[in-house]
């Protein structure tokens, strides 16, 4: 079963996100006081824990979640093989993938403070389709 690990957010763009109890999804909109939020296709992002302990293989072994700015930590899903458009019911919430992976800035925190970003190889954006909470533990499945 896919599920999700962790729900971080950041006041900031191109920064660690920190782990919250839940976040909120607005349709068409994002997440509540996250900087990601808004109107455009990269209204959530989605890294997988499978991506995390690839880069703790190469030595990095304080990687907390959120720190590849990631909303949403997964467990039990390749995200980043999932084509755009299909359509994730995580909790009670509908989202739609709108893009796969990310050109890296190099200037980043995520990049200088880890060395590498799995993030731009591996992380999916997308966008909320139907909001409402999500939190650690919610069952994530595709939508045919």
């Amino acid at each position: 079963m896919a599920k999700v690990v962790a729900v971080n957010i950041s006041e900031r763009k191109g920064v660690v996100k920190k782990p919250v109890d839940q976040i909120k999804l607005i349709e068409e909109h994002g997440i509540e006081s996250d900087a990601h939020a808004g109107k455009w296709h990269r209204q959530v992002s989605f890294l997988a824990v499978e991506s995390i302990d690839k880069m703790k293989k190469q030595g990095i072994d304080h990687l907390d979640y959120g720190v590849f700015a990631e909303n949403i930590t997964t467990e039990g899903i390749e995200l980043y093989t999932l084509p755009v458009g299909t359509k994730l019911k995580v909790g009670e919430t509908l989202l739609e993938i709108t893009q796969i992976g990310k050109e890296c800035h190099h200037g980043c925190e995520i990049r200088q403070l880890v060395g590498d970003c799995v993030m731009p190889r591996e992380g999916i954006f997308g966008i909320v389709l139907k909001g409402g909470i999500v939190k650690a533990d919610d069952e994530i499945t595709i939508v045919e």
